[in-house]
């Protein structure tokens, strides 16, 4: 029995781009979300009554709303998704191509970025409930020497505080030696080998946290979750994601690519702005320099219907479900905190979701979803800027809040 059929008996039975500098931590990919909250905590907002009531925007109407702002601050393509229960609306604003100028189709592919790490969490969770592993286990454990250098030690750290970014690691793409060929994308096809990241990310400065002391988002973390994956299971981590989880759940146009560095069929181009009076298309980019932590192809459909399979437990067994859901705070808001690969909000409206930001080379994408899926919103834009909290993240990010809270 798979672990997906197991689980379906049991609950039947039961139920970023890289920053640079010492500190990185890539802000501009963790804090989208939470970040729109807080905009929406000081700013008066769209009305957000029931639906029912007349002169209320509806949440499609919101998304689009801030899908034609996105086009007005720069973006050159938006897509969004709300769903309601079986109901399902897009909206889309600008174009796929700017080159053949083709309209941003919400059906067509994007790179998801960190949106990655819930699948790649998810796959250890199953392990975990295989009995395969414990996410107590030491990194060290199963990575014998990969974390062992400037003061950093994986018999200290476990794979739980990889998962929740408790770790205390630092950035990898803190480094110009990564930082730099990604960002220029001249070549592609460049190979990083999963330790040489690490390796790299160790480099960058010593410990400023102990394991567990404090939350720091670094995808370091998540590189070295899909080299645990490989040494429980003897597959890499995009294998076993497509085992578990792609092909079970029937998502046709989700891919986790390993070493090819194009897009094919229906897709959106994504862009970068090196400097600010030139547009790059990068829509061909290096998958390497990510793997595990934000390298995989999807689109708005199986993103929605991957998030509301992993928060109703289609995926996971019920003590993994609470471990996925335990969370640490992001920051001292209090509105924002981090589970296992997702994180957990509280909204100005009164409400709270589940939901993560995925920002990689010429795409951000987000998705937010009520507790028991039945609530989604999600939003993808084709273009990737080297600076955070730019007027298109704050105009979008925004408006997914207040379409959510208008559901």
């Amino acid at each position: 029995m798979s672990t997906l059929e197991a689980i379906e008996t049991a609950h039947a039975t039961d139920t970023d781009g890289p920053a640079t500098g010492r500190r990185a931590r890539m802000p501009r990919r963790r804090w989208l979300l939470s970040a729109a909250v807080t905009a929406c905590l000081v700013s008066v907002g769209v009305g957000l009554g029931s639906p029912a009531n007349a002169g209320v925007p509806t949440a499609a109407g919101l998304l689009q709303a801030g899908a034609n702002q996105g086009i007005t601050d720069g973006y050159p393509g938006v897509i969004g998704l709300v769903r309601q229960g079986d109901g399902t609306q897009y909206v889309h604003a600008g174009v796929g191509n700017l080159s053949t100028k083709v309209p941003a189709d919400p059906k067509a592919k994007f790179r998801i970025g960190s949106n990655t790490k819930a699948f790649t969490s998810t796959v250890l969770l199953q392990l975990e409930a295989e009995q395969r592993l414990s996410l107590d286990d030491t990194v060290a454990r199963w990575l014998p020497g990969a974390v062992s250098a400037n003061g950093y030690d994986g018999q200290r750290i476990t794979v739980r505080q990889l998962l929740n970014h408790t770790s205390g690691l630092p950035e990898y793409a803190g480094s110009a030696q990564v930082s730099v060929p990604y960002l220029l994308n001249n070549n592609p096809r460049q190979a990083w080998a999963p330790q040489t990241l690490v390796d790299i990310a160790l480099a960058q400065h010593a410990p400023d946290a102990a394991p567990g002391e404090k939350f720091g988002y670094a995808n370091t973390n998540y590189v070295l979750a899909g080299m645990v994956i490989k040494a429980v299971t003897g597959a890499d981590a995009a294998t076993e994601i497509q085992r578990r989880i792609i092909e079970p759940l029937g998502l046709r146009d989700t891919s986790f690519p390993t070493a090819d560095p194009a897009l094919y069929g229906n897709y959106l181009h994504g862009y970068v702005h090196p400097v600010t009076f030139y547009t790059q298309d990068v829509t061909v980019s290096n998958v390497q320099t990510y793997g595990s932590a934000g390298a995989m192809v999807s689109t708005l459909d199986d993103l929605s219907a991957f998030s509301r399979a992993l928060l109703t437990g289609r995926l996971l067994a019920p003590a993994q479900m609470a471990e996925l859901k335990t969370t640490v705070p992001m920051d001292a808001s209090g509105t924002a905190a981090y589970g296992l690969g997702v994180e957990h909000l509280q909204l100005p409206c009164g409400r709270s979701g589940w939901g993560h930001t995925g920002a990689v080379l010429g795409y951000l994408s987000n998705w937010l979803s009520s507790e028991d899926g039945t609530k989604q919103v999600l939003y993808a834009n084709t273009e990737f800027h080297l600076i955070g909290g730019t007027r298109g993240q704050q105009d979008t990010g925004k408006a997914a809040i207040d379409a959510f809270c208008a559901l």
